[in-house]
């Protein structure tokens, strides 16, 4: 019993600890100063803005916090982080589209904590924990 426990524990911290980077990445990437774009491909920041949404969405769900209050507080971020670029930030600029692509960030996180876990009801502690089943 200590085995599952001690591994539960292990798992729990690890999601957590990658959370915690996914989140300091997240904000780096909204809130340091523009650079140029060398990228080939129009828009490609839209998929940097869905990568940095869906990161630590999925691992939020992956370390068992309650899936409502995960998408509220990241779509709202979604939202204030680029009223907060266009308003206070200088060489930012807030864009609707990017906010499309933080929410599609959002969406797909919760798509593949569902795929990988939610329907089993089987919880991110891994394969060990159980997740509530209420949203």
């Amino acid at each position: 019993m200590t085995d599952r426990r001690g591994a539960r524990a292990t798992t729990g911290a690890v999601l957590w600890l990658l959370l915690t980077i996914a989140v300091a990445t997240q904000l780096v990437v909204l809130y340091a100063p523009s650079t140029p774009s060398v990228s080939p491909f129009r828009n490609s920041d839209k998929a940097v803005h869905a990568v940095v949404f869906l990161v630590p969405v999925l691992l939020a769900l992956l370390a068992g916090l309650r899936p409502r209050v995960v998408v509220a507080v990241f779509a709202a971020h979604a939202v204030a982080s680029e009223l907060v670029q266009h308003a206070l930030l200088p060489g930012r600029s807030g864009d609707p589209l990017d906010v499309v692509a933080d929410l599609a960030g959002v969406g797909l996180g919760v798509l593949v904590w569902w795929l990988l876990v939610g329907r089993t009801g089987r919880g991110a502690r891994g394969v060990v924990g159980r997740m509530p089943r209420r949203w």
